[in-house]
């Protein structure tokens, strides 16, 4: 049972000792200072600095584009009031008048009616 523990060890100590010279290899390749690896990089800096100033723009027309839909909005809502106001006077005009032609036709009945007993 003792090999079968010490086989074990030697594997994880070989996989251990194969990991630490990967990360080594990965670190030396990426401590090298490779001037195309820097305009890479601020290739790709550049490709995001601009891709975060185009996002702000379009939130910036959609924030521009909510307000005006929102004058606009305040804007019909006043005028749907100033015409719902102007209707209801229309109406108030309308039963005055319609009061008055009453009164004036009533007026002229009750005269008929007047003149009607006087002849008699």
């Amino acid at each position: 049972m003792s090999g079968f523990k010490d086989s074990a060890d030697t594997r994880r100590m070989a996989s251990e000792n194969a990991r630490k010279a990967m990360k080594e290899r990965f670190a030396a390749r990426v401590a090298v200072n490779d001037p195309a690896d820097a305009e890479r990089k601020a290739a790709r800096l550049a490709i995001v600095e601009a891709r975060k100033v185009r996002q702000a723009e379009r939130e910036a027309k959609a924030a521009a584009e909510k307000i005006r839909q929102a004058e606009l909005a305040v804007q019909a809502e006043a005028a749907r009031q100033q015409e719902l106001i102007e209707e209801e006077k229309r109406k108030l005009a309308q039963a005055e008048q319609d009061a008055l032609l009453k009164a004036e036709q009533k007026a002229a009945r009750d005269a008929r009616y007047a003149a009607r007993k006087a002849r008699r």
